[in-house]
């Protein structure tokens, strides 16, 4: 009996080691699919900062899409924030960013992604999971009554996290590839 744990146990290990329990490689075909469907995460985490930051959006709206742009999101993650007054960058969780954009003490708020674009590509690392980062250009503009009281150009760098997971549908296990985004880290800001 002791003899089959032990080789239970060996077979496991050997099993671990060649690869057999890792997360499959992406084909191309399939990891372009991730590329657009980060692209697109991206995409609508711009359009919530936007709406988020409007004076006009009503706190309820606002609220919802707070909630929204969580799911993004890794658990923990964090978004940078810079000014030209400072040198220093701070870092506030997802939610707590979104709330303080609502809060600032503007009349009027534009902010305006550009240039979003892979800057690395997809890697593997240890764990199975692929990371890989996005850079975007982030114009942010503050109004108090006609008067342009504040504005900054930043880029930003956003991690992507891609993992098989699985899902259960019509008692069947599917799988599918899952891209979450993680740290918002700002590299650059200018005037």
């Amino acid at each position: 009996m002791n003899r089959i744990k032990v080789l239970s146990i060996v077979l496991f290990f050997v099993m671990a080691a060649s690869g057999l329990f890792a997360q499959p490689a992406i084909s191309p075909e399939r990891k372009a699919a991730i590329d657009s469907l980060a692209l697109e995460k991206v995409r609508d985490l711009s359009k919530y900062i936007t709406i988020v930051g409007n004076k006009e959006t009503p706190w309820s709206e606002a609220n919802r899409v707070i909630e929204r742009t969580l799911e993004l999101f890794m658990p923990g993650s964090q978004m940078g924030v810079s000014s030209l007054f400072s040198d220093d960058v701070k870092y506030y969780g997802i939610r707590e960013y979104l709330e303080r954009l609502m809060q600032l003490n503007y009349d009027k708020v534009r902010i305006q992604w550009y240039n979003i674009q892979y800057i690395s590509d997809l890697e593997q690392q240890p764990d199975g999971r692929f990371v890989g980062v996005i850079t975007i250009f982030q114009r942010f503009e503050g109004i108090t009554g006609d008067q342009l009281v504040y504005k900054d150009t930043t880029k930003k760098d956003i991690t992507v996290y891609v993992e098989r997971k699985q899902t259960q549908i019509g008692g069947r296990l599917i799988g599918f590839w899952d891209v979450l985004l993680g740290d918002v880290r700002v590299t650059e800001t200018l005037p």
